[in-house]
């Protein structure tokens, strides 16, 4: 039962004895924009941070073009990558939208709803 406060913080878990867990809509956003960029053809989100420049900035700022929201119990999902040239975008972005989706099960523990993926632009893999 995924209840919002006033500090944009969601309670995920309350057993009355031993507490509450809350998380904050930043820690789902970052989950996303994490497991996205870990899919190969993924060049960056929306807010043209990639996995690599995250690891130096801080998982935040790679959370930008990512939009999670927790209505009772259930998350829905929003972001916008960019694709490298090359990859076949169907196929990328399937694989981004079952990446996302394991990810907040698995580490959040909620439903997840949809997972809405908007490619943005396509950008030049350098390393091909």
């Amino acid at each position: 039962m995924a209840q919002k406060n006033q500090y944009n913080a969601y309670t995920i878990y309350d057993d009355h004895t031993t507490g509450t867990v809350q998380i904050a809509d930043e820690v789902a956003a970052t989950i996303v924009a994490l497991a996205a960029t870990e899919v190969e053809g993924v060049a960056s989100l929306g807010g043209n941070i990639t996995h690599e420049k995250a690891a130096r900035a801080g998982a935040r700022a790679l959370a930008k073009g990512v939009k999670a929201e927790i209505t009772e119990g259930v998350i829905s999902v929003r972001l916008i990558i960019i694709m490298k040239y090359g990859y076949n975008i169907p196929e990328t972005t399937i694989k981004v939208q079952e990446k996302v989706k394991s990810a907040l099960e698995t580490m959040i523990g909620l439903e997840v709803a949809e997972v809405n993926v908007s490619v943005a632009d396509v950008a030049l893999d350098n390393d091909k």
